[in-house]
């Protein structure tokens, strides 16, 4: 049977992971080699090395991309902005940020929706995207169908499952359940627990459009194998500039 897919369909699903704290600068940058000779749609990267990030990407069709409030989601909103105006400011295109669970917890909806808010009007101002974290582990059906409410209201670019820091990441019935209560504007991203091929196609096949992974050379490499494609292989090393006052 001919797959309903190309390897770019797949590809450009992954969020490639590296968010990790014991994560050491040459890992960070052998993660950006790996992501980039796969080229996936994003790297999601620890904050302080948005700029080495964004300069190796430089002229791919890969984009930045960074945290926002993680992994907990309860800094004040002010801060939230200020990570979102720095990140953006170091070459962030994509910022995924955690909304406040206690609020959400709280049902304090006009503070959840202010919240949201200043960093999709920081991100949209710049012309870069938003992806705004539940953390479903932690919230009823409600709370989440009612944050999908309050995102397409605000124009969010994804709503995400989780930050895979959590006691659990995405499932099948919170993705389902976040496509029914999203305005077609806005996107679905899955994160943590998708760790196979199978299980990304799976997820696809329920209009899931992003997936934050770390297994990202084992997915697409199982996917570029079904294909007949060849394997990729990683550069070993790339030249990058130091940031200022890095």
């Amino acid at each position: 049977m001919t797959p309903d897919y190309t390897y770019a369909d797949l590809a450009k699903m992954i969020d490639h992971s590296l968010l990790q704290p014991t994560l050491t600068r040459a890992q960070l940058e052998a993660g950006c080699r790996l992501a980039l000779a796969y080229d996936v749609a994003s790297i999601c990267i620890l904050p302080y090395y948005v700029w080495h990030c964004a300069e190796m990407l430089r002229g791919s069709g890969v984009r930045a991309s960074t945290t926002v409030g993680f992994p907990h989601g309860g800094h004040a909103t002010r801060i939230k902005k200020i990570e979102a105006k720095e990140a953006l400011a170091d070459g962030a295109q994509e910022l995924d940020m955690v909304v406040n669970i206690s609020a959400v917890l709280s049902q304090d909806w006009d503070y959840v929706r202010q919240d949201i808010a200043a960093v999709i009007e920081v991100a949209h101002d710049a012309g870069q995207k938003v992806k705004v974290i539940f953390e479903n582990c932690y919230l009823q059906d409600e709370h989440k169908i009612r944050l999908c409410e309050i995102c397409g209201e605000l124009g969010a670019d994804w709503v995400k499952t989780s930050t895979g820091y959590g006691t659990g990441g995405a499932t099948m019935a919170d993705l389902a359940l976040m496509r029914k209560h999203s305005p077609p504007h806005v996107q679905v991203k899955a994160a943590g627990g998708v760790r196979d091929l199978d299980t990304l196609l799976a997820v696809r096949a329920l209009g899931v459009t992003r997936c934050g992974a770390s297994r990202t050379a084992e997915m697409l490499g199982e996917g570029r194998q079904r294909l007949g494609l060849p394997p990729i292989e990683v550069p070993t090393t790339t030249p990058v500039a130091s940031a200022p006052g890095y």
